[in-house]
């Protein structure tokens, strides 16, 4: 991505709080935030993240348009990358919609948010277990320290995670979303298995059928396929 700008903090509330703030002063991006502490983490549905020292917490600012959801995608295959990088005999694994999976435990989250002051912006915010993950998580976790592999510094996980999400976001500049779609079916955990649909309103079960050409979870209910577009997938 040219014209790419870094900013490295001691201490924040949140990398996507400060993009945030960034964007609604002007800020045009593509800028990269990251901090070596977070004070006020937060993951999906206002969900606190913990971060403990040593792990990285970064998030890149963006303008964009109507398409940005599928972001969310090439960041996942970002940190995919990423992960199996570092941690090459671990099975690194996707779950929709963005999250990635070390051995079957969560290693990484994703969290997009996005505004329209002064101009569309989003900030697609990144957390990476490198040292230590939080115990008793609804869905267990890890970090790469925990897959048997000296865990990397942040400053050398954020430079693998730059790369290649910029080898990412130009593939879906230029070639659409279908050549991710490839790559993050190809790396999905639970295809064609049972799993539970947490949606804002309710609960589905169904067999994981995989995306759409949008992004959107294909459930299997019976007969019908139905294509979701917001919730969290258990297994």
């Amino acid at each position: 991505m040219t014209g790419t700008a870094l900013v490295r903090l001691t201490e924040i509330d949140s990398t996507n709080e400060e993009a945030r703030r960034r964007a609604e002063a002007g800020e045009p991006g593509p800028l990269w935030i990251t901090a070596a502490r977070q004070t006020a983490g937060r993951g999906r549905r206002g969900r606190t993240w913990q971060m403990a020292e040593g792990n990285l917490a970064a998030t890149l600012l963006l303008r964009c348009g109507g398409d940005a959801a599928q972001l969310s995608f090439v960041a996942a295959l970002a940190v995919a990358d990423l992960a199996a990088h570092f941690a090459p005999a671990a099975n690194i694994a996707v779950k929709w919609p963005n999250d990635v999976l070390a051995d079957g435990r969560k290693l990484a989250g994703i969290l997009l948010e996005a505004g329209q002051h002064p101009a569309p912006w989003i900030a697609i915010g990144m957390g990476v277990n490198l040292t230590a993950f939080p115990p008793g998580t609804e869905f267990p976790a890890t970090a790469i320290a925990a897959l048997g592999v000296v865990p990397p510094s942040p400053d050398a996980a954020l430079a693998v995670l730059m790369d290649r999400f910029a080898h990412w976001h130009h593939r879906w500049r230029e070639e659409g979303f279908a050549p991710l779609r490839a790559a993050w079916l190809a790396r999905a955990q639970g295809l064609g298995n049972p799993i539970r649909a947490r949606l804002p309103h309710e609960e589905r079960r169904g067999l994981f059928e995989g995306i759409d050409a949008s992004g959107a979870l294909l459930l299997r209910e019976g007969a019908g396929v139905t294509a979701i577009q917001a919730g969290e997938v258990f297994f």
